[in-house]
């Protein structure tokens, strides 16, 4: 399975980010650093891993906008009666937040666990200008993808040349780092996210 991926992985990474863009909460951002991580061990090129994570992000997020917001959410919304009176209240909202705070929305939601699946399809929804999403929604997937991917990539190579250096113990106090890290990064957004 390991060498699976290691050699015919990207395309891999492509579905699960353009699957966590569309709309399907699957770890996109989690394949995007272990790719990274496997990018520094020479597995692949961090420039391809973040190509690829940023064509899947923006691809799947177009795909949202569409399928479920232009098209498909509008329709469902219309097929129910009761749909139809709670989306009464909802659609004007989210109207007006794409028409002030679309771009923002789009461009931060790419970093935002619960925005990263569903900000394409609330812009869809909401009636913003597709040209306008195309430019935020592919600003903020390469700058997510590049990031990300080159956090992962030098912290998966800081990790390799300590433990290569150090040994076993500097691995267990990286390991250490990386947990209080990942805590301290979660909390925060989960903190973001509450706000939002």
């Amino acid at each position: 399975m390991v060498n699976f991926i290691t050699t015919h992985g990207l395309p891999i990474l492509f579905l699960v980010v353009m699957l966590e863009s569309f709309g399907v909460p699957l770890p996109g951002e989690t394949a995007l650093i272990a790719f990274g991580v496997l990018a520094a061990e020479g597995h692949y090129s961090i420039v391809a891993v973040i190509a690829v994570a940023a064509a899947a992000a923006i691809v799947g997020d177009n795909l949202g906008y569409w399928l479920l917001g232009r098209w498909g959410g509008r329709a469902l919304f219309e097929r129910w009666g009761w749909l139809r009176r709670w989306s009464s209240g909802v659609l004007p909202f989210a109207e007006r937040l794409m028409r002030r705070h679309g771009g923002k929305t789009v461009f931060f939601g790419r970093f935002i666990t619960v925005l990263r699946y569903t900000a394409a399809w609330v812009a869809g929804l909401g009636k913003m200008e597709w040209w306008r999403f195309l430019f935020w929604n592919a600003l903020g997937g390469i700058v997510w993808a590049t990031l990300v991917g080159l956090i992962a990539y030098y912290a998966g190579q800081a990790a390799a040349d300590a433990i290569k250096r150090y040994g076993f113990f500097a691995g267990i106090v990286i390991a250490v780092v990386v947990v209080i890290g990942g805590v301290v990064v979660h909390l925060g957004r989960k903190r973001l996210e509450e706000r939002i």
